[in-house]
């Protein structure tokens, strides 16, 4: 009995499998279930577009949120540079700017 089409179906099979498999794994932790960036951004723009605030509203929201992320950046850059000089400094001067400060 030839038994060679069973190669190219238990490929398919095992394809689908995996595909339902992922896509249950997916669901039930709760990823989203398609995640190509451009029907993500599709969906993003439909749900600012129906949400029923208008443009207006949906762009101060963005602008805050752009004004928030841009602080919190910033504050971030300066305890980075403040992290590069400790690992930069010699440990001499370290060690006597902290002994400078426990005695005030």
């Amino acid at each position: 009995m030839d038994m060679g089409w069973m190669v190219p179906v238990g490929i398919v099979t095992a394809v689908s499998a995996s595909h339902a498999f992922r896509t249950w794994v997916r669901a039930r932790h709760g990823y989203p279930l398609d995640d190509r960036p451009e029907r993500r951004r599709r969906r993003m723009l439909h749900a600012l577009a129906d949400d029923g605030m208008g443009t207006d509203r949906s762009v101060a929201l963005l602008e805050a949120e752009n004004e928030r992320l841009t602080g919190q950046v910033g504050r971030l850059e300066e305890r980075i540079a403040v992290l590069e000089r400790i690992a930069t400094d010699p440990a001499v001067r370290t060690a006597r700017e902290i002994e400078a400060l426990r005695d005030r």
